[in-house]
């Protein structure tokens, strides 16, 4: 049993336990972050590059045996600095600078809409342990009612007012009650279980919930929305990588220069400090049409992303629409409902008012009562139903 003092919570709450608890979205911040250092190490990658060289070796002859002197110099010592700069264009470094930023745009995005999924997850589980609330309050507020009634049906029947099978039989319809409330306390207890699973929440004890606070937003075109906004980066990205093969094949440059000792003591060894200076030239020339074939598989996934595209805005407009549709239907079930539950309420109002006078039947009584808990069941099943389409369509608004 949940006890009446324990506190409500609400559903802000599981949500921001939910977010904060999530390893994916954890994930993408920090693959956002190691991207970062990425671009840092692009642009240290094109700056100067200092190493210290120390090569030392010894090739001896015994007896005429051994290495061919001309080649080995006998003896070789070297202690170099050198210093190495590929020359680059700043439109190349721009290209793979965007590369990484179009990779953090899309981590980012997929944050949100990871985001998007998790909200909606955690909320339509809070909407459906709400309702097992709901059920759970009402028909709790009736067994008190019916309770009453009993006592009063008690007395009346030890009066002879009314037989002893009626009594009997309003009696087995509160214990009826009474087993129905229990499953629904089990039946809350294990939504509830599953919407701390959701949140990655350690609570083992189920507590009222407050009535969620949703209502429908404004949604975005389709074109504006963030679930479209991977399809547009995804074309970004696709033109990118056009560009990075472009550069890949351009002529390749980098100068080169050491200084220091390099001596084989041949002679006049304490002269051999110097320095030496070059420049690498790489000109691709033919390489089997590789780079065509890359342009086509880019374009490949161009069409492959042009198809994903389409399909998204064909289904964006149906989906809602059809929510709508299932919306407007349980609002109006809801009315329907609603509306009898008036003349439900003045029958069991008048039944109990003929209880008291000896004059009521109790069949018809209890007949009464259960027309009236279907009602209540109806609506509240319709008041969940709105609340998850409501959920539905909300999700979609983000952008």
């Amino acid at each position: 049993m949940i006890g009446a003092k324990a506190q409500e919570k609400s559903l802000s709450y599981f949500i921001e336990k939910g977010l904060d608890n999530n390893p994916l979205l954890n994930d993408y911040r920090n693959q956002k972050k190691s991207n970062i250092i990425d671009s840092f190490r692009i642009h240290a990658g094109y700056l100067p590059q200092i190493n210290a060289l120390s090569l030392n070796n010894y090739a001896p002859t015994v007896s005429g045996w051994g290495y061919d002197g001309a080649i080995t110099n006998v003896s070789n010592f070297s202690q170099l600095l050198s210093v190495s700069k590929r020359l680059v264009s700043k439109e190349n470094i721009q290209n793979q600078q965007t590369a990484i930023q179009l990779l953090n745009e899309t981590l980012q995005t997929n944050g949100k809409i990871t985001e998007q999924d998790l909200k909606k997850s955690i909320t339509a589980q809070y909407i459906t342990t709400y309702g097992d609330w709901l059920q759970i309050s009402y028909n709790k507020e009736l067994l008190d009612i019916f309770k009453k009634e009993q006592s009063i049906l008690k007395r009346l029947t030890d009066k002879t007012v009314y037989r002893q099978t009626d009594y009997l039989s309003f009696l087995v319809f509160i214990q009826q009650q009474e087993l129905f409330i229990n499953q629904l306390y089990v039946q809350y207890q294990n939504d509830f279980s599953s919407l701390n699973y959701l949140c990655a929440l350690k609570d083992t004890v189920a507590v009222p919930l407050l009535k969620p606070i949703i209502s429908l937003s404004k949604l975005p075109e389709a074109e504006s929305s963030i679930f479209y906004k991977n399809y547009v980066l995804d074309s970004l990205r696709l033109r990118n990588s056009n560009s990075l093969i472009d550069f890949s094949y351009k002529p390749k440059v980098s100068l080169y220069g050491d200084g220091g000792y390099l001596t084989s003591f041949a002679q006049n060894a304490y002269k051999n400090f110097g320095v030496s200076l070059g420049v690498n030239v790489i000109v691709p020339i033919y390489d089997g049409k590789q780079k065509k074939m890359q342009h086509d598989k880019i374009e490949i996934a161009e069409q492959t992303r042009q198809s994903y595209r389409d399909y998204f805005l064909k289904q964006y407009n149906q989906q809602l629409a059809q929510l709508f549709q299932q919306l407007y239907a349980t609002q109006q079930l809801m009315s329907q409902a609603i509306a009898q539950l008036k003349y439900s309420e003045a029958l069991i109002e008048a039944n109990q008012k003929l209880i008291e006078t000896g004059d009521a039947h109790i069949v018809d009584y209890i007949m009464s009562i259960g027309n009236f808990i279907t009602l209540k069941n109806n609506i509240t099943q319709n008041t969940v139903t709105q609340l998850q389409l409501i959920n539905q369509i909300n999700y979609w608004d983000r952008n």
